[in-house]
Formats: C-alpha cells, sequence, structure tokens
C-alpha cells in the first residue's frame, strides 16, 4: 500500500477516485448522498494513499471553517467570559469552534477587529458592541451572519439581550423602601446599551419618586473605578450607592472598607451582573442576577440557525432576578 507523504491531500484521493473534491469531502464526512459505488471509490483511494481528512482541507472544500468569532469590549470583565464559557460549549457540542477578540474598551478597534474576524470565520457574535448605532448598521452589514448580543439594532438582525432597566429600577426600589433618599450611581462607559437602559431606569425612578435623589457619577467597569470612586461618594452625602456592576461595586467595598466606613450600617452598596464572586464579598453583595450562560448558549443557537437556515427566534430577551444580600440595609439617620 503506497504511504501517505506529507503532500497527500484531498486532490490527490479526487484525482485517484476520478471524482471531484465535492465528491469526496461529502464522502469523508459521512454525508449519504453520495452514490455507494463512488463512496467505496474514494474509500479505496484514500485507504491507498493512507489519506484522512483534515480539518482545514474539508474548510477548503466546503467553504466553511467551522468557526465562529466573537468581539467583547472587556475580557477582562467576568459576566462577559461567562457569556463566552456558554457560547462556546454550545458551539463545540455542534462542531464549531470560537475565534474570541477583544477591543478593550476601545471604540475605535471594534469594527476592525470585527471585520477581521469575519474574513477567518463562518459567523460572529458582536457582544455589547460600544459603537455609535450608524457606525453598528455599517458594521452590520458588512458581516453578515451576525448576531448581537446586549446590543439592540433592528429586526433583522438576531440579538440576545438581558434587560437591565427593569431590575435595575428594582434595585433603586430596593434602596428606597429601606429609607435611603440619597443615592449615587456609578456609571459605567457611556457608550454602553447596557449603562443607558440603567440611566433610563434612573429616570423613570425620579419621576415617580421626586423626593429622592440620583446622583450620577462618572466611573467606569472595574474594581479599580470602584475604588477612586470613593472620595467622590463619601462627598455627596449620600447613604446608599449602585454601582454599573460587581466589579465597580467591590472596589468601592473595599475602599470604604479602608477608611473605616461600615457596611451597610454607614453605607448601602448594590452591583449588577452577580458574578461569581459577588456573594463572598464582605459583606456579601446585594446584585442583580444576569443569566450569562443563557446568554452565550442563545447567542450561538442563534448564529447556528442562520448558518444553517433553521428557523430561530429573531430575538430573545432574558430578565435578570435582583438578589438581595447583606450588603445593603436600612439608611442610617
Amino acid at each position: 500500500m503506497a504511504r501517505a507523504t506529507p503532500k497527500t491531500t484531498i486532490i490527490d484521493v479526487a484525482k485517484r477516485a476520478g471524482v471531484s473534491l465535492a465528491t469526496v469531502s461529502r464522502v469523508m464526512n459521512g454525508n449519504p448522498s453520495v452514490d455507494p459505488v463512488l463512496a467505496a471509490r474514494v474509500r479505496d483511494a484514500a485507504a491507498e494513499l493512507d489519506y484522512t481528512a483534515n480539518p482545514l482541507a474539508r474548510s477548503l472544500v466546503l467553504g466553511r471553517t467551522q468557526t465562529v468569532a466573537v468581539v467583547v469590549p472587556d475580557l477582562g470583565n467576568p459576566t462577559f467570559q461567562t457569556i463566552l464559557r456558554g457560547l462556546s460549549r454550545a458551539a463545540a457540542a455542534d462542531g464549531y469552534h470560537v475565534l474570541i477578540a477583544d477591543s478593550a474598551e476601545q471604540v475605535g478597534e471594534e469594527r476592525s477587529l470585527a471585520v477581521e474576524a469575519r474574513r477567518r470565520t463562518d459567523g460572529l457574535v458582536l457582544c455589547a458592541p460600544r459603537m455609535p448605532d450608524g457606525e453598528l448598521g455599517e458594521l452590520l452589514a458588512e458581516v453578515q451572519p451576525v448576531v448581537l448580543v446586549n446590543r439592540i439594532a433592528d429586526e433583522t438582525i438576531p440579538t440576545v439581550a438581558a434587560d437591565y432597566q427593569t431590575p435595575l429600577h428594582e434595585l433603586v426600589k430596593h434602596l428606597y423602601d429601606l429609607g435611603h433618599r440619597r443615592i449615587v450611581y456609578l456609571a459605567g462607559v457611556a457608550r454602553s446599551a447596557s449603562n443607558s437602559a440603567r440611566l433610563a431606569a434612573l429616570s423613570a425612578f425620579r419621576a415617580e419618586h421626586p423626593e429622592t435623589e440620583l446622583i450620577e457619577l462618572s466611573s467606569g467597569v472595574d474594581f479599580d473605578s470602584g475604588a477612586a470612586a470613593v472620595d467622590a461618594v463619601i462627598a455627596t452625602g449620600a447613604t446608599a450607592v449602585l454601582a454599573f456592576n460587581d466589579l465597580v461595586a467591590m472596589g468601592l467595598l473595599s475602599a470604604v472598607a479602608a477608611r473605616g466606613i461600615r457596611v451597610p450600617e454607614q453605607l448601602s452598596i448594590a452591583g449588577f451582573d452577580d458574578i461569581p464572586f459577588a456573594r463572598y464579598t464582605s459583606p456579601p453583595l446585594t446584585t442583580a442576577s444576569v443569566p450569562a450562560i443563557a446568554l452565550g448558549e442563545l447567542a450561538w443557537h442563534a448564529l447556528h440557525a442562520t448558518l444553517t437556515h433553521d428557523d430561530a427566534p429573531r430575538s430573545v430577551r432574558l430578565e435578570p432576578q435582583v438578589v438581595v444580600r447583606a450588603s445593603t440595609g436600612p439608611a442610617h439617620r
């Protein structure tokens, strides 16, 4: 039997069997539509050449890479990590690999990363893109098939999103019911759609409860941002703080502890996302639990349905649940 050489390819098998590359590919992928006689000829040729299909060769023949790309704004954020975990596991179950690109909150990098990633893959997931609506619309037209996570574009683009407005309103109401009337919101990235949803919730709450002072302070999305905000928070005289996410809340928790401020006796603090560490802070953090694994899984199912031309929901919205823990308590008098 002829032994394989490094140059043995699917082209050699097709020539030996006297069939097309597509026929070889279908046989090597177990496609039952190939005539049994041709299939036997291809298998014999492959055996004679000691050839086994490799993923790259198969991708070139089929015009598919069996890989999809995900662009995230901050890979250091545990919520995005969890979304990726859900997506990657679901994709792997369907025989796909996932390429990950991190824009590191640099809006100018998002478009180039997305375009380059899409060129190398079969489809794209944009997770919470920060670019303006106009730029996003132009990009979506260029990189389809594409799925959006936590960003709404138009009804033609499959979207999987969490409702950030309703639970944020519930968190403010929770603090209000505890007697807090001066509350700080540590805002996240201004270009974030989820931050806009949070601001909308605060605006609605102001209209409902004009006696409550809601103070917005610019912050960020990470632990250091929360810690750096401690002086500004103290200066407001607020009795409670809502942080953009759990990382920011945890940074503030650490900083106020270093100042000898007791939580929640002197200052209540709430986060958002319910990352794995939130229940282990001191005290455990009140937050809203975002179903990040489900977001990732649903994003994959939406993209896979597009790739395989199956029916799938065009838009899915999940509801985070408020989780009350010991970091919030009655307002001090």
